[in-house]
């Protein structure tokens, strides 16, 4: 079946149970649920709306998530990818300053190519919050130890690890935190701010 992502039409059923076929079909659930949840609220969305998006039975989509909030929480753990794959790149590489100012570079594309992700979770904060689980607060721990780590490598000096702190949570704050601040501005644009910004802050002035 060839289904819009955009619009959610679909011409026929998609067998969840086909190994060749569930991966897929469950990134179609979550996109479909971006969008429902963007738009209308996370409180406000049903599972049946979501399964009629997609052209599927609500027993389709229970096979891959056993309830709405575990799609919440799936969606909620897509925006911790970013970061541990950036601070990732981290390990086994000498701390610098250009290091970090390309850790952002990358981490700044891969924001902007997901900026839906980042207004999902501002305008659902309230449901997002209630999740406490054992899984969600393990990967929020293993990404604050990474970026801990990051931070407090004393083979820089105290003034750049501030330089390095400060510039990432100008990326996430611009990103992240703004809500639907700078949705009307293009991510071309968008990003070249970022990246002048970040390289205010990070300048080594000796």
């Amino acid at each position: 079946m060839t289904i819009d992502v955009g619009t959610g039409v679909g011409t026929e059923a998609v067998d969840p149970g086909d190994a060749g076929v569930a991966a897929t079909t469950r990134e179609r659930i979550l996109d479909i649920a971006l969008e429902l949840f963007t738009a209308q609220g996370y409180d406000k969305t049903s599972m049946r709306e979501i399964a009629e998006r997609l052209g599927f039975s609500k027993a389709a989509i229970y096979y891959h998530f056993a309830s709405k909030e575990d799609i919440l929480l799936a969606l909620h753990l897509r925006l911790h990818e970013f970061g541990r794959d950036a601070l990732r790149s981290l390990e086994g590489q000498t701390p610098s300053l250009e290091l970090w100012a390309r850790l952002l570079d990358q981490f700044i594309d891969q924001m902007l190519q997901h900026r839906a992700l980042f207004i999902f979770h501002e305008r659902n904060q309230a449901a997002i919050e209630g999740l406490h689980r054992e899984r969600h607060e393990s990967d929020h721990e293993d990404m604050q130890l990474r970026f801990r780590e990051a931070l407090s490598n004393e083979d820089l000096p105290v003034g750049a690890r501030v330089k390095m702190a400060c510039a990432f949570g100008g990326v996430m704050g611009a990103l992240a935190i703004s809500g639907d601040a700078f949705t009307g501005i293009p991510s071309d644009e968008l990003g070249a701010m970022l990246r002048e910004s970040v390289a205010i802050l990070l300048t080594d002035a000796g």
